[in-house]
Formats: structure tokens, C-alpha cells, sequence
């Protein structure tokens, strides 16, 4: 049986769909800038499709990975590559989720220490369990908090990474300007992200309306719609220099899609997920593939950044 499922059997089914759909409802009704939480507490651990982890990001499948747990872990070894991640680093992983990129960096890499915040108190209680029952709690600092308020010094950290998480931050220039400000001079910042694909002239109103339902779901601020030629000059403005901004849509959004196409009518999905979260899911990867005209869609980027400065000696 997988992780999430085991986690998931204290609560009876017809409690945990009422409570499921009525969370669905108050974000498509009255969305909110400052309720992220509130879209994991509908996906929780029993509304995942992943198989071996409790991942949350949509998986880099360049090398074709047949399931969604390797993509996600390719993903995790994208972004830590083009940090540059090390064993001399010290880390803040922003919207850890539940912790499975700390724990595989860790395994991989061996930073010399991991910070995590995140805003669902849920996420960070089973990933702080998680995180002690590896032993590892003296080396991965998972903690409740925000990515726009890091309670950190000054000049503390080597590396900030944001898994698929910076699009719901209120706002994504917030945490840019805290990302800076915690680095050290020569530090790098790398995430991955959703933003705007690039379009020429205004959406009609079907297009209005697949946009308003994309945002409320998954509770991204207006302030956070903007494509990846303006995210460069956002990193550029907070004082970030060598900055990458790039595409990876092809890589990550129409694959991804056809994995969720595929697996939403896999039985064991059928009896476990929401049927109205299953549906969305089934429509939004559709309005992917057959790329409809008039209709909102998103790109992913990968955004690398470098707080201007020397170099820290490895080892110092």
C-alpha cells in the first residue's frame, strides 16, 4: 500500500469527500490571495497520483519516466543541478510539500544543512515526522512559515530553491526581494514555476473565465501573472545578475498530461480520488493537448539567479 493512501484511512470516505468538496467550492467561489493552504488541504495525501512518494510538483519527463514519482524525482534533480547544490551548502527549500525533496537532496547531494517553511500545517507536521523518523532532524529544519517573511538572518544561506511553489506566494516579488536578502553574496536562488504563456492580444471570455478557474484553484495572486520575459526582469529589479529564465512546457505540461489522462482511468484512481477533483484534472489536461483557442494557458520555467558578490571559499 502507498504512503499517502495508508495516511489517508482514519478518515471516512463520505466525511472526507464532504469536507473535499466543500473546500473545492469555497476556492472557485471566493478565492483568496493568502489560502494556499486551503488547495492542499482539498489535494491532501489521498487526492495524489503518485505511487512510492507524496510529491507535488508535475514531474520532468524529458527521459520519459514511466511513473510520476520518477519524473518528480528528475525534476528534484533538475533544480539541483542548476543550483549547483553541494555538501559546503547551506539550503532554504521554500513550499517543501511533504519534505520529499529535502529528504532525496539530502540522500544525493548531503548539503551541509537543510531550512524548510511552509504555510500548511498539516504538510510540515508529516514532513517534520518524516525527517525524524530518517534521523535526520539535525540536518533538515523543516518549519511553519513564509516564503514572504523568512525568519532568517542576513547573509545565512548559501542556496534558496522553490519547487512549483512561487506562483501562490502573495507576492512572488516578496519573496524574491527575501531570497536576496537571506543569500550570501555569490549565493544562487533556482525554482521552478507556472506563469503565463506568452500571448498576443486579450482573452475572450471563455478565456477569462478558464483563467479566473485555474487561478482560484490553485490560489495565484494577479499580481504573480506575468510570462517569463517579465519574470527575468523582476529577478533583475529585486538585484539578482546572471539570471536564466526557461522554458520547459514541453518537457513538463503536455507529458504530464498525458500521464493524467492516463492515470485518471486507472481503477485505483477511479475509487480513490474525488470525482469532481478527477474531472478537473481530466479537462485541464485536455485544454493542454488540444491547446483549444481563446482558452488561458500556463508555462513552466526553470529560473536561476545569482546574488551579486564573491564567491564564499569552499570548505571556509
Amino acid at each position: 500500500m502507498s504512503e499517502h493512501r495508508a495516511r489517508g484511512e482514519a478518515t471516512p470516505a463520505w466525511r472526507r469527500r464532504w469536507k473535499e468538496n466543500a473546500l473545492l467550492f469555497s476556492l472557485l467561489v471566493h478565492p483568496s490571495k493568502s489560502r494556499a493552504h486551503r488547495v492542499y488541504e482539498l489535494v491532501s495525501t489521498e487526492n495524489l497520483v503518485t505511487e512510492r512518494s507524496l510529491y507535488l510538483n508535475l514531474g520532468y519527463w524529458k527521459d520519459a519516466p514511466s511513473t510520476l514519482d520518477d519524473a518528480c524525482d528528475a525534476m528534484a534533480v533538475l533544480l539541483a543541478q542548476r543550483a549547483r547544490l553541494s555538501a559546503d551548502d547551506r539550503v532554504l527549500d521554500v513550499g517543501f510539500g511533504f519534505g520529499d525533496q529535502d529528504l532525496f537532496w539530502m540522500d544525493r547531494y548531503a548539503p551541509r544543512h537543510i531550512t524548510g517553511l511552509n504555510v500548511t500545517a498539516f504538510q510540515v507536521q508529516a514532513a517534520q515526522q518524516r525527517v525524524a523518523e530518517r534521523g535526520l532532524a539535525d540536518r533538515i529544519d523543516l518549519r511553519h512559515g513564509s516564503a514572504t517573511d523568512i525568519p532568517l538572518e542576513d547573509g545565512s544561506i548559501d542556496k534558496v530553491l522553490a519547487l512549483e511553489c512561487a506562483f501562490h506566494f502573495k507576492t512572488r516579488d516578496r519573496f524574491f526581494a527575501e531570497a536576496c536578502r537571506v543569500m550570501r553574496p555569490g549565493g544562487r536562488l533556482a525554482l521552478t514555476d507556472i506563469v503565463p504563456l506568452p500571448r498576443d492580444g486579450k482573452l475572450g471570455l471563455k478565456g477569462k473565465l478558464t483563467e479566473y478557474v485555474g487561478r482560484a484553484f490553485w490560489q495565484i495572486c494577479a499580481e504573480n501573472m506575468y510570462d517569463r520575459v517579465e519574470y527575468a526582469e523582476r529577478l533583475a529589479r529585486a538585484g539578482f545578475e546572471n539570471i536564466d529564465v526557461v522554458s520547459l512546457h514541453d518537457e513538463v505540461m503536455e507529458p504530464f498530461a498525458r500521464f493524467t489522462l492516463r492515470r485518471m482511468s486507472e481503477p485505483d484512481v477511479i475509487a480513490r480520488l474525488n470525482p469532481s477533483l478527477r474531472a478537473m484534472f481530466v479537462e485541464t489536461a485536455k485544454t493542454t493537448l488540444e491547446k483549444p483557442p481563446d482558452v488561458a494557458r500556463f508555462d513552466y520555467v526553470l529560473a536561476v539567479a545569482d546574488k551579486p558578490g564573491q564567491e564564499r571559499v569552499r570548505g571556509m
